[in-house]
């Protein structure tokens, strides 16, 4: 009998749609383009528009709003009192859900992960408690990619997120970050030494294990910090704009095949207030922003670099062709500062830290003792031809960047998907591969919910990607919402209601089949259409037990 297949699931933290060269960009990303050119590109695969509501979903194969994610983690600690007790909204994966980890490693699986976790603060919901066999994590979304965090001192009392002291575990014990983590620590390639570190550290009895391993990067999610000689190699590459770049990667994506050579891109947006246009900055300001964006590229080229570390030991190992490798965003692009504002204290708070402890000049932009961030109009460049990004509940904030690799499917040579998939069918897949029942009623002691998604084997092994779909591609419903900002899709068609300066502060209705870019909004001449859609968002609405406080993000919505 074959052995089961392995597992090794990756999630980049921000990653645009078209930053990396599978998708149509110049970022140097050699690993991802072989496991692209093996294996398959999924171009029409959707997340939630925010981290850890997706990698809710991806764990649990159901919606974020039952497991445990309904809104952000941060959005809900910052409001404790309207979210407690409220089932959905727990602030961790909650015990509603069978995770991966947890089904897998029943079914003999060794798991292991390291990376972000952003699913729980504790120790009964970090990695350890929810099946992870090894795991070293940093329990929040984001942090200093090398650990340089002068603010934390001891007696100074400093915003919750700003000093990541106690949010470091490695198996079922937490960590100092001051003593415990390498001098030479950088987020990519220390959280790739641990999995490696677990890997070649298994026993004889778990090499033949199967095995699940979680990647989770903290990258490119900002701060934007790299490798100086890694930043040296963009140096000049960004110095004509935002706007050049996205017309250069939507050529590329057309040339690819990716999107429609008549494609009517959604316009610029978001960006009014926060980042001026090009031509209007001053040739500081645009030093700076292409500095910004030079050393986010760096940060994407490294990810790459050690994702060829993990690629290269199981292609020495020959474990490479038995194991599913998949490497997904988690969102759209970050175009605005979504975590820190409302967790580091509040802009003034976390606009005197970073005076007071942070150089966020030219030249030292990308360095551990920098801070930075690179706008709206570089993420609108990212996820074009989709309206938006992180956050937005139009394509730019759930449209993101899926590749599969598995020998066995035989999708093809460079092949792609335009079919409609989502974060929730991953673990119905895996489970598929690998011969698991999903587990129902009962688990472990405890009810549990039905998953949502779908697998993708059958469409992925049909031979014909484009005569074949996953979800019914003319019935099926989906549904999104943060933040206040919704959502529903019924086959090709998707109503929109995001308040302003996003939208109308009414449903808005778009095709995507011919309108991809939401740019024309056919609410008043489909309103039948529309109706219907709007019976299925009560619908979710309900299925989901979903929750709306407080819709006006102001740092959310610009």
């Amino acid at each position: 009998m074959a052995k089961q297949p392995n597992f090794l699931i990756v999630v980049a933290d921000d990653l645009g749609f078209s930053d990396t060269s599978p998708f149509g960009g110049e970022i140097e990303t050699p690993t991802l383009e072989r496991l692209a050119k093996e294996g398959v590109r999924l171009t029409n695969f959707h997340t939630a528009s925010a981290c850890s509501p997706t990698r809710a979903m991806l764990l649990s194969g159901t919606d974020h709003h039952i497991a445990g994610l309904g809104q952000l983690s941060e959005h809900m600690m910052a409001h404790r009192e309207e979210y407690q007790g409220r089932p959905g909204y727990e602030g961790y994966l909650n015990f509603r859900v069978a995770a991966a980890s947890e089904i897998l490693q029943d079914a003999g699986y060794f798991t292991l992960m390291s990376g972000k976790w952003h699913l729980g603060l504790q120790k009964h919901t970090s990695p350890h408690a929810r099946g992870f066999d090894r795991n070293f994590s940093f329990l929040p979304g984001s942090g200093n990619h090398y650990n340089y965090e002068p603010q934390a001192d001891p007696n100074r009392k400093t915003p919750r997120f700003m000093n990541s002291d106690g949010w470091w575990m490695e198996d079922d014990r937490n960590i100092d970050r001051r003593t415990e983590l390498p001098d030479d620590f950088y987020s990519s390639k220390t959280f790739t030494d641990r999995l490696l570190g677990f890997m070649k550290d298994r026993t004889a009895a778990q090499k033949e294990q199967p095995f699940f391993a979680y990647l989770p990067f903290t990258a490119p999610h900002w701060p934007l910090q790299a490798p100086q000689h890694t930043i040296d190699k963009y140096k000049g590459k960004y110095d004509e704009g935002p706007d050049q770049l996205r017309a250069r990667r939507l050529d590329r994506l057309i040339e690819l095949g990716l999107v429609p050579a008549d494609v009517e891109p959604a316009p610029v947006t978001g960006a009014t207030e926060l980042d001026t246009p090009w031509d209007e900055k001053s040739d500081e300001e645009r030093a700076l922003s292409a500095r910004k964006m030079e050393v986010y590229a760096a940060m994407v080229d490294e990810l790459d670099q050690n994702l060829a570390r993990v690629v290269d030991y199981l292609e020495e190992t020959g474990e490479l062709d038995n194991t599913f490798v998949l490497v997904m965003s988690d969102n759209g692009a970050e175009g605005v500062l979504l975590e820190a504002i409302p967790t580091m204290g509040g802009m003034a708070s976390f606009g005197a830290i970073l005076n007071e402890f942070y150089d966020n000049s030219l030249e030292n932009i990308g360095k551990p003792t920098s801070w930075a961030w690179y706008g709206p109009r570089w993420a609108c460049a990212a996820m074009a031809p989709s309206r938006g990004f992180k956050t937005w509940s139009t394509e730019g904030g759930i449209r993101c960047p899926c590749i599969v690799r598995y020998p066995r499917l035989q999708a093809g040579t460079y092949a792609h998907s335009d079919a409609f998939t989502t974060v929730m069918d991953i673990l119905p897949t895996m489970l598929e591969l690998a011969g698991v029942c999903a587990p129902e009623g009962q688990f472990r002691g405890r009810e549990i919910v039905p998953m949502r998604g779908a697998s993708w084997l059958t469409h992925l092994q049909s031979g014909d990607l484009k005569q074949t779909s996953v979800h019914d591609e003319q019935n099926h419903i989906t549904g999104w919402e943060l933040f206040g900002q919704r959502a529903i899709r019924q086959g090709s068609w998707k109503a929109v209601w995001m308040l302003p300066p996003r939208g109308k502060e009414c449903w808005e209705l778009y095709n995507l089949a011919v309108d991809p870019g939401e740019i024309h909004d056919q609410a008043a001449n489909e309103p039948e259409i529309l109706e219907r859609l709007v019976k299925h968002w009560e619908t979710y609405y309900t299925e989901t037990g979903m929750f709306e406080y407080g819709h006006n993000f102001p740092y959310a919505m610009q």
